[in-house]
């Protein structure tokens, strides 16, 4: 690698690998719940660079946040890895994660991915947009507020409350337009349903293909998976559905992450910090972001071809920090507008 991993991480690590450092230490153990096959390449090339050698355990986010609330002092995590920034936020809730202070990461990484403790960073980004079925929707929703216009009644799926994205799209909405607004917009967006909220968000893709509705909401990788593979139920017909990167004239479209933090308790704390400042290096921002057809969070880094095919947009840089205060608010908000 020859970009500023290689020139300042490395150089770093020096401090660790070297000498007096125990052979059974130079290692990171990482808790994650990504589970993509080009993560593999991730660990391959931080451990040739580093000599630093990767273990880690796979499961869900949940299951990882109540595993090393268990393991406490005790627990060999360094890293933990989990996408959304709810999972990151109950993280930090659940005092799994520690506060780190990397030049590398204030200097690679947008503030906007950024904790305000320095104890969760995004690398990896995706957008929750709109969907729709171009011979059945002559005029598209253009903002999020849309979704909650009485033109679309009846024509609109999207998850559950319980789903992270959903909750922080409305923590987002929470901190640009406040309460009461973000209230209407919830009771609009029910009165819209086309039906109860059930799936996933390639279920609600599926929607559009099936006619059970004209406009969807889900996150981009969604898509453009199905683009770049052979998705059941929807890759076949895909060509039916178009897209709206919302408030392209406002605030610009919702994103959200897949980020990692160093872990309270981590052994090998340097490491880890070497670890999150490899994720934000060129060569790892292509491997991290493109086995979930996401975009990356340093800018300039190329995305998959599927990615490239949804376009030009302007993203929304509130801070997601910020945003992430706003999520106990937004499930209340959620129960009261009835939305399942």
């Amino acid at each position: 690698m020859t970009d500023l991993f290689t020139r300042s991480a490395i150089a770093a690590l020096s401090l660790v690998t070297a000498g007096s450092a125990m052979a059974q230490d130079n290692v990171v153990n990482i808790y994650s719940s990504r589970h993509y096959d080009t993560d593999e390449q991730l660990y391959t090339e931080f451990t040739e660079a580093t000599g630093i050698e990767v273990q880690r355990i796979e499961a869900d986010a949940d299951e990882l946040i109540a595993r090393l609330q268990a393991e406490g002092r005790n627990s060999p995590a360094d890293v933990f890895i989990t996408v959304d920034t709810s999972r990151l936020k109950r993280a930090k809730d659940a005092g799994i994660l520690q506060s780190i202070d990397s030049d590398v990461l204030k200097d690679r990484l947008p503030a906007s991915v950024q904790d305000a403790d320095g104890q969760w960073f995004g690398f990896a980004q995706r957008s929750r947009i709109i969907f729709f079925d171009k011979d059945d929707v002559a005029n598209p929703p253009q903002t999020y507020a849309d979704l909650a216009d009485p033109a679309y009644q009846g024509k609109v799926c999207i998850r559950s409350s319980s789903n992270t994205y959903n909750q922080t799209l409305l923590a987002a909405i929470i901190e640009h337009e406040g309460e009461e607004a973000a209230r209407d917009w919830a009771k609009g967006v029910v009165a819209n349903f086309a039906r109860d909220p059930q799936g996933g968000d390639t279920d609600q893709l599926r929607g559009i293909v099936s006619g059970e509705c004209e406009i969807a909401v889900a996150n981009t990788y969604y898509f453009a998976r199905a683009l770049a593979s052979d998705v059941e139920g929807l890759s076949a017909e895909i060509d039916r559905i178009r897209w709206v990167w919302p408030d392209q004239e406002g605030n610009g479209a919702h994103m959200n992450l897949s980020g990692a933090g160093v872990t309270a308790h981590a052994p090998h704390r340097d490491n880890a910090v070497a670890f999150l400042e490899y994720l934000a290096s060129d060569s790892a921002q292509k491997y991290f972001a493109g086995g979930n057809n996401e975009f990356p969070a340093v800018e300039g880094v190329e995305t998959t071809a599927a990615v490239d095919q949804l376009g030009d947009f302007k993203a929304d840089e509130v801070s997601l920090s910020a945003v992430a205060e706003n999520l106990p608010l937004a499930q209340q908000i959620f129960n009261e507008a009835g939305w399942e």
